[in-house]
């Protein structure tokens, strides 16, 4: 069988947390090897919503809210990825910029959430999966079943006019859910 193995390919930097800080934050960093002259990122994968610790190469600037790139081959900013991490383990500085940055994932890639309302399907028998976004009861639900059977949506513009619902707002706040482990279903995190 074959694993399939979601990876990132770019991030978001939520909060840069300079070497000393860290060290002083977790001396057992020291033991890990980990580099003392790396300022120490919190990062937002753009396309699985993944949670990750980064290091930047020594003597690089970045910025929070900056996309970095961290796939397979050379990086221009990011030494190294130190492992995944999840929601509580984020600085507050993080958990405050995360909704402004998952916001302009959101709306770099309009396209793919736009599909998502014109393709999910039911969880179970009794619950579709728009329902887990919330503001979708049955009655919105069965309207926006009828309104993409009709012509599928093109954009968050035209699902507003069609349905009335701010299918933008209602993503943005999924996700931070996810993040946040506030439900056991998972649509867009991974």
């Amino acid at each position: 069988m074959l694993l399939m193995v979601k990876r990132e390919d770019y991030a978001y930097i939520l909060d840069i947390i300079p070497p000393e800080q860290m060290l002083i934050k977790d001396p057992s960093l020291i033991k890990k090897g980990f580099p003392k002259n790396e300022a120490y990122v919190q990062a937002i994968g753009d396309q699985f919503f993944t949670l990750l610790e980064l290091t930047l190469k020594p003597n690089t600037a970045a910025e929070v809210g900056e996309r970095v790139y961290i796939g397979n081959g050379p990086r221009d900013k990011v030494n190294k990825i130190v492992r995944r991490i999840n929601y509580d383990e984020l600085t507050s500085e993080a958990k405050n910029a995360l909704p402004e940055i998952v916001a302009k994932i959101v709306k770099a890639q309009e396209s793919r959430f736009v599909d998502f309302f014109n393709k999910a399907g039911p969880i179970t028998l009794k619950m579709h999966s728009l329902e887990l976004l919330k503001g979708i009861g049955k009655k919105t639900l069965w309207q926006i079943l009828e309104e993409r059977r009709k012509k599928p949506f093109q954009s968050f513009e035209d699902i507003k006019s069609r349905i009335g619902i701010d299918p933008e707002k209602l993503i943005i706040d999924r996700i931070l859910r996810e993040l946040q482990g506030a439900d056991q279903y998972k649509v867009f995190v991974s």
